[in-house]
């Protein structure tokens, strides 16, 4: 992280979005048929009174859905890129094991109502493409009163949301080691600097949230304790990783059990 770093104290009051376990991507169940970003895994996140965490990604004509994998093939009976199809043609697409359909950003929105905090996900290839992130906020300007705060793991779309929504507080998602497939195409020096942070006066994120089993870290270490920013936790499973999460993080993101 670059030296210097203080408390800031125009930073939002993210103490709503700390009070209670987020729902990592609603609180889906698949051996009962509720699928993860699914109308239904919102509904059982609202009913259970916990936030939700969901993803959105780009359709062939500019609309934001909330899906977490770049193609269908794992979570629906189709294939192919999520991004080829046009959001008329995903909704008519029912998620594997349910009956429940791809939803549009602003269909989850209006879902949801505002009972809930909500926590979006833009997913991003790390190319420089925002036109997801501006999609995400053209709707999010329709939807006034709903508590929400954006998040991303590619520091440009922060850095962008900086401009394009300073009202929406915005997060850096994180973690020790970019090895997972996602991550391929990315330099040894650019991996190195998200783990690490360097991005941090460009993107100046009003919150982290670290991968639970690397919380023990100086980047979320420093965060957190020196700089006073809110820290979530992600993907709680566990009881350890829950004690964890709550040894050196405000918050977590958890499934696969009711808090």
């Amino acid at each position: 992280m670059s030296a210097g770093l203080a408390k800031d104290a125009s930073r939002p009051d993210l103490g709503w979005l700390v009070a209670k376990p987020i729902a990592h991507r609603g609180l889906h169940d698949l051996s009962a048929g509720v699928i993860e970003n699914s109308p239904s895994a919102a509904k059982a996140a609202i009913a259970g009174g916990f936030g939700i965490e969901c993803d959105v990604q780009l359709t062939a004509d500019g609309e934001a859905v909330v899906f977490h994998d770049f193609v269908l093939d794992r979570l629906t009976g189709e294939t192919g890129a999520v991004v080829a199809k046009t959001a008329a043609e995903l909704g008519k697409i029912t998620l594997k094991g349910s009956s429940d359909p791809i939803l549009t950003l602003s269909a989850f929105l209006d879902l949801i109502g505002g009972r809930v905090p909500l926590v979006i996900e833009i997913k991003s290839r790390f190319d420089g493409n925002l036109a997801l992130t501006r999609r995400t906020v053209e709707v999010l300007a329709g939807h006034a009163g709903q508590p929400i705060v954006i998040k991303s793991f590619d520091p440009e779309i922060v850095t962008a949301l900086r401009t394009l929504a300073p009202q929406i507080p915005r997060g850096i998602v994180a973690m020790n080691a970019y090895d997972y497939g996602d991550y391929d195409k990315l330099s040894p020096e650019r991996k190195h600097a998200l783990a690490n942070l360097l991005h941090f006066t460009e993107s100046r994120p009003d919150f982290l949230s670290w991968k639970v089993t690397d919380l023990e870290s100086a980047a979320p270490y420093l965060c957190r304790n020196v700089i006073g920013m809110p820290l979530m936790s992600w993907t709680v499973r566990t009881p350890e990783e829950r004690q964890r999460a709550a040894d050196f993080a405000d918050q977590m993101v958890f499934e696969g059990f009711r808090p």
